[in-house]
């Protein structure tokens, strides 16, 4: 089968995160069972037009900024379709972040929509209430009525929910199991001495970093505390994030590790003790799963996907309210109470060894051939 992929970015794009890592192992699985697969993604600097990856070609054209209309990724995406993918394609996996691609208005072949998560009131926090609120309105729009007759995946039960709640006949949706990637020869490290809470993953505003600087700044009075940042940042919001820091006097307290190799990611995450994740929207959160694969528990705030990959007072803990105020009384209990933080660090790595990207090529494997043999 060839089978042709939108998505706005690639695993190697500086600002991928948990969706890119997902898409190349979907997509490695496909190859694997003698597909053609080829992935049609946006530029970055440094990144190369076209190469082949694990038997994946990504051709890279465009930005993924939608605004710049005649130069988006999904702009493009719809005249390389008409241009050398038409009639050359059996089936498109068309990958929603927010923005689609749209696919049902110009393909003809069978389509398939992966959805990690519905973006909601995300819309609000990145554009305000008025670019936000024309965003809400066409996510409700394009769920409803343009993919009403295109058969959805997404990644976790919440993420389901959501999509139901927008209008998405329940009987459309498919989970697929996440996965996740352990290096070779990892070595659990021992936790250091100072607690210390780690975020992994994009800096990016979406992901609400800041909450954990205001953690950091409620916990200072009470515990010899300290952050570390690990992702690739986008420009303006490292530097807002950095002035918080400094405002509140915690610049001895944060270290940024910027981009990191995978052996350095699982021993940070092994080292540290509390994986803190702020986002308000979720698919998922490969990342949980990461560090509780090295009896790193998790805390995040009770939203769709968060409540899915952290087991509440059995993996990690969930805020009561999704505020600051409850992320830190969340946090400072799993690192003052011992006997809690070892009981859910052992069940934390019972947890994450369920998880395989194997399992996850071929469940989409088998909704993309019934989606082909209709």
């Amino acid at each position: 089968m060839r089978i042709l992929i939108f998505n706005w970015r690639d695993i190697k794009n500086p600002f991928s995160g948990g969706a890119e890592i997902l898409t190349h192992e979907i997509a490695k699985y496909l190859v694997k069972r003698n597909n053609e697969v080829v992935l049609f993604t946006s530029r970055f600097e440094g990144s190369k037009a076209e190469e082949i990856l694990d038997g994946v070609k990504i051709v890279r054209k465009g930005h993924t900024i939608v605004r710049y209309i005649p130069h988006s990724v999904h702009f493009l995406a719809f005249k390389e379709y008409r241009k050398h993918f038409k009639g050359r394609i059996d089936l498109i996996i068309d990958e929603v972040h927010g923005f689609p691609f749209f696919t049902p208005l110009y393909a003809k072949e069978k389509k398939v929509a992966l959805v990690c998560e519905v973006a909601g009131g995300l819309w609000f926090k990145l554009f305000g209430p008025f670019l936000g609120s024309a965003g809400w309105l066409v996510e409700k729009f394009y769920l409803r009525i343009i993919y009403r007759n295109i058969p959805f995946i997404t990644i976790s039960k919440s993420a389901k929910e959501s999509l139901i709640k927008n209008g998405v006949n329940k009987n459309n949706i498919e989970i697929i199991p996440v996965g996740f990637s352990l290096p070779k020869q990892i070595i659990k490290e021992p936790k250091i001495k100072k607690p210390t809470l780690i975020f992994l993953g994009r800096v990016a505003k979406s992901k609400g970093i800041e909450d954990v600087v205001y953690v950091l700044e409620k916990l200072k009075h009470i515990l010899d505390i300290q952050l570390w940042i690990i992702g690739k940042g986008e420009k303006n919001y490292v530097k807002s994030l950095k002035k918080l820091i400094n405002e509140f006097n915690l610049t001895d307290k944060v270290v940024f590790y910027d981009y990191v190799s995978e052996k350095q990611k699982f021993k940070l995450l092994s080292r540290a003790w509390v994986l803190v994740h702020p986002s308000k929207t979720e698919g998922w959160g490969i990342n949980v799963i990461e560090s509780n694969s090295v009896g790193t528990p998790a805390v995040g705030y009770n939203v769709p996907g968060l409540r899915d990959s952290i087991q509440n007072n059995k993996t990690g803990l969930l805020t009561n309210k999704n505020c600051c105020d409850d992320l830190a009384k969340a946090t400072a209990l799993l690192i003052e109470d011992k006997p809690m933080y070892n009981k859910l660090s052992k069940q934390a790595i019972i947890w994450s060894r369920q998880f395989e990207w194997q399992k996850a090529g071929e469940k989409i494997w088998n909704v993309i051939k019934e989606q082909y043999d209709k």
